[in-house]
Formats: C-alpha cells, sequence, structure tokens
C-alpha cells in the first residue's frame, strides 16, 4: 500500500508545526523573562509568524495535498484489512478541511492586524493592571473586539458571531447547548453561596522560596519528568507544549496566599500531563490533528481533577502536611490544611476561588463576552457592568479595576469564547471522576497509597489517548456512557457544603 500522497502532507504538516512551536516558544518567553522594552520587537516577531502560518493554512499546496491524500484513500479503502487505521486518516482529513476553510475565509491583513493587537493588547493590559486603570487597556481592547467581530463574520455563517470564535475551543458548541448545560448552576449555586457560613479564615503564610520547594515536592509526588517539564514564572499561571518532549508549566506567588501558587502548580500540570498522553506522542500522529486535544473543555476537565479532586481531597493534605509543617506551615493538623484547601468564601479573584464560587466567575466572563460581541455592549461598561453583577451574583464588589475586570489575561489575547471552557471543565471533571470511581476505586484512597499513576493510566486509557478523534460530547459518553450533565458537578458541590456549612 503506498502512502506517497500521506506523506507529502505529513510533511507539510509537520513543517507547520515547527513554525507554530517557535510562535509558542516566543509566547513562552514573552510571559516569563521578556524584558519590557523587548514588546515592541516581539510584537513584529509574532505578527510575521503569524502571516506565515496563516499562509502556509490557506495556500493552494496545503488544499492540493489534502485533496490528493484524501483521493489516495479512498482508492485503498476498499482493499484496507485496518479499517480502524483508515477511519483515523479520515477523520484527519475531515479536520483539516474543516480548518483549511476556516482560515481560507479570512483576509491576510486581517490576520496581520489580529497578530499585532494581540501582541500589543497583552502589554497594555500589563500595565493597566498594574497601575489598575482600564482605561490604559480600553482602546486596544476595543481594536480586539472590533477585530474579532470582523473575524467571526469572515469565517462563517453556519453559528453566531460569539459561536464562531468559540468553535476553536469547544467545536460545535452552541449558545442553546451550552444555556442548557449552565441553566441548572445558574439556579442553584447562588443558593449554596447563601449557604456559606462566615467562618474565619485560618491566616498564615509561608516564605517565596517554602512555596517554590512545596510546588516543586508536589510535582515530584505526581511523578514529573524533569527532562521534559520546566516550571516557569508568569503573571498569569498557564501550560504550554514547545515540542514532542518539551513541556512548560508557570505559577505565580501571590503575597499572603500560601496555597495559591500550589493549587495553580496543580492545576497547570493537569494540562501539561493531558498533553503528554495524547497521541501526538506517539511518532503515528504527531503533527497531525488527531494528535492535539479534544477540546478546551476537556483540557480544562484535567487541571481542575488535579487541583480540586486530587490536591483538596482529605487523603492529601494527610500525606502532604508533614512537608507543609517542615516548609513553616503554623497550622496544626492535617484537617486545618484541608480546611484552608477548601475554604468557601465569596471573592473577587477567579484564579483563587473555590470550586463553589467558581463558576459564577465564568457566568459573568461568558454573558459579558456574550454581551461584547453579539449584545451591543460598549467595551467602556465593561468595569461598570462587571461591578454590577458581582454585586448581584456574588454579593461583593471589586474596589478597583485591577482586583476586577482587568483580573484576567485572555481579552487581552482576544481569546473571546474561552471562559466557557472553565465550567464546563468543572462538569466533565465530575462527570470523569465519578466513573474514575467506579472502576478503579475511591480516588481518596488511591491518593492515600500514592497511586497517581494508576490514576494517570485510567486518564490516559479512557480520556488523553483518544485526542480529536472523537469530539468532546462523544468522548465523555463513550467513558461514562451518559450525555453531559451538571448533577455530577451540583451533586460534588453539595457535598462539600454540607461538610463545612
Amino acid at each position: 500500500m503506498t502512502e506517497t500522497q500521506w506523506n507529502k502532507l505529513g510533511a507539510y504538516l509537520k513543517e507547520t508545526q515547527i513554525l507554530g512551536s517557535i510562535q509558542n516558544s516566543l509566547y513562552w518567553d514573552q510571559n516569563t523573562g521578556m524584558p519590557k522594552k523587548g514588546a515592541s520587537w516581539r510584537s513584529e516577531q509574532l505578527t510575521y509568524i503569524a502571516k506565515l502560518l496563516h499562509k502556509r493554512n490557506s495556500s493552494e499546496e496545503f488544499s492540493d495535498l489534502i485533496q490528493s491524500a484524501k483521493n489516495e484513500i479512498l482508492d485503498i479503502e476498499l482493499n484496507s484489512n485496518n479499517p480502524l487505521f483508515i477511519r483515523d486518516k479520515e477523520r484527519n482529513i475531515n479536520l483539516l478541511l474543516k480548518e483549511f476553510n476556516r482560515e481560507r475565509n479570512l483576509d491576510p491583513k486581517l490576520v496581520e492586524s489580529l497578530a499585532k493587537a494581540k501582541s500589543k493588547g497583552y502589554e497594555s493590559w500589563q500595565e493597566a493592571k498594574k497601575k489598575s486603570d482600564f482605561k490604559i487597556f480600553l482602546p486596544f481592547f476595543k481594536e480586539l473586539v472590533k477585530l474579532r467581530i470582523e473575524e467571526a463574520k469572515q469565517i462563517s455563517d453556519q453559528y453566531s458571531l460569539w459561536e464562531t470564535l468559540a468553535q476553536p475551543f469547544e467545536p460545535e458548541l452552541t449558545l442553546k447547548w451550552l444555556n442548557k448545560m449552565f441553566q441548572p448552576l445558574k439556579e442553584t449555586i447562588p443558593d449554596f453561596v447563601r449557604r456559606i457560613n462566615k467562618s474565619k479564615k485560618n491566616y498564615w503564610d509561608l516564605s517565596t522560596e517554602s512555596q517554590q520547594n512545596l510546588c516543586s515536592k508536589l510535582l515530584d509526588e505526581f511523578g514529573r519528568d524533569k527532562d521534559r517539564v520546566v516550571v516557569g514564572k508568569s503573571p498569569h499561571p498557564f501550560s504550554i507544549t514547545l515540542g514532542p518532549n518539551d513541556f512548560r508549566i508557570t505559577t505565580r506567588i501571590v503575597e499572603g496566599e500560601p496555597l495559591s501558587s500550589f493549587l495553580a502548580t496543580a492545576h497547570e500540570w493537569g494540562h501539561s500531563i493531558y498533553e503528554q498522553g495524547l497521541p501526538s506522542q506517539s511518532h503515528q500522529w504527531f503533527a497531525w490533528p488527531l494528535g492535539q486535544a479534544t477540546s478546551m473543555g476537556i483540557h480544562e476537565s484535567q487541571s481542575l481533577f488535579w487541583e480540586n479532586r486530587i490536591v483538596k481531597s482529605k487523603s492529601f493534605s494527610k500525606r502532604f502536611f508533614k512537608k507543609f509543617v517542615s516548609a513553616g506551615c503554623s497550622l496544626k493538623n492535617p484537617i486545618e490544611l484541608w480546611k484552608s484547601f477548601n475554604h468557601l468564601e465569596a471573592g473577587l479573584n477567579r484564579v483563587e476561588a473555590d470550586e463553589l464560587t467558581y463558576g459564577l466567575h465564568i457566568l459573568i466572563r461568558t454573558e459579558l463576552e456574550i454581551d461584547l460581541i453579539e449584545g451591543g455592549l460598549p467595551a467602556e461598561d465593561i468595569p461598570t457592568e462587571w461591578n454590577k453583577r458581582y454585586s448581584e451574583l456574588l454579593g461583593i464588589q471589586p474596589s478597583n479595576d485591577s482586583e476586577g475586570c482587568l483580573q484576567d489575561v485572555h481579552w487581552s489575547e482576544g481569546a473571546f469564547g474561552y471562559f466557557p471552557s472553565y465550567l464546563l471543565g468543572h462538569l466533565i471533571s465530575a462527570q470523569i471522576s465519578n466513573q474514575m470511581e467506579k472502576d478503579v476505586g475511591l480516588i481518596d484512597n488511591l491518593i492515600e497509597n500514592g497511586e497517581y499513576q494508576k490514576i494517570i493510566l485510567w486518564l490516559k486509557n479512557n480520556i488523553h489517548k483518544y485526542g480529536r478523534s472523537v469530539n468532546s460530547m462523544e468522548l465523555i459518553r463513550s467513558v461514562t456512557n451518559e450525555e453531559l450533565t451538571a448533577d455530577y458537578f451540583i451533586k460534588h458541590l453539595r457535598s462539600k457544603i454540607d461538610d463545612f456549612c
């Protein structure tokens, strides 16, 4: 069986992926080590690579390679004795065609303008956040909104504007379906929040060095390969993959919040271990769509699983308590540490939010985005609307822009449509956790015995290895034998409320 055309397409995709990995390397450096005055040149670099990538992903050469490989598959399909491999090839081709059509519809000048706007937006957001002044960011924000709306108009008439922007993060997502998923949460979580006892938080702190050491010990506990995974610092924690054996995560130290960096490290580890388990880590699907993450909802489910189901468990606090004491923790016993990890209190910061109130942070952002993109909400009204909705849903208001509408990096990069992935991730994490416990036993028991590799193996075999061979909802049905529902997450929240209230 000859695969000449298929191999030619694979070689083209590999070159494109190499270019994309250079782009990601520049992004990593921009967030972790680039001097402030390097921002202008970095914008030029990222814009140039964005132009090259768009040109490759929308070229006639690429189109011809896809079509030739598709024809080759059709020719050999009837005589193949490996229908599964042929099916995977067809899935790769269909995904490539879908992405090619999306890229082809974009004006190259718009791609260039967006790349510049994202780089400048990120730079201005950093300054605005530091000075707590949304007006510094506003002109760049308005430009990003305008350009992203234009992008959505050019790409698709199948979905609404906001839905179109959300497709790269959660393929096939619609507002109707999203509202169906989120409505039970909107009806339930505010009542749960009202049940929170105004318990006194046990304030304690750790030195920066101690926090960094604990984060390193956490990754060692989980089985990090130091030859493949590197940790850095950034204003906003993130995970990124730069190559087949090059995984990066970042965290940050928050003054007065000794668990912030620790939880962020666990969260980003979840992202990274998912990337490490994808089919792209085998030579077979390197550079192909099937080697990529199923969706960002699935991606977030993995990070939230390690942050909330693992680190916030009672067993983990028992297992790790002595390490915290050695680092200078003043808490008296593992239960106090567990309560610190799980303290329930309505706060202003999404990243620091507990599992209960987190969903409300996401609902606010999602609804604001939709109003911005489709509802005509003026960009300059964001601080007022943000504060109003926080007051209505959480009963609190930011005292300044930095702890309010400037706290997240996403909008500065034009990532409209991303935020729902976080809350979908919570729903998915709860549902797959329930299935995991049916298959391999209680998660608390696995943690108590230090059986992290057993957990990772289950996740790899049931979630990671599928990549984009299926969409997210197909994967959930396959793993749990039912449609995605909010029921498991609500049940989990109810049990947490019962523990603390």
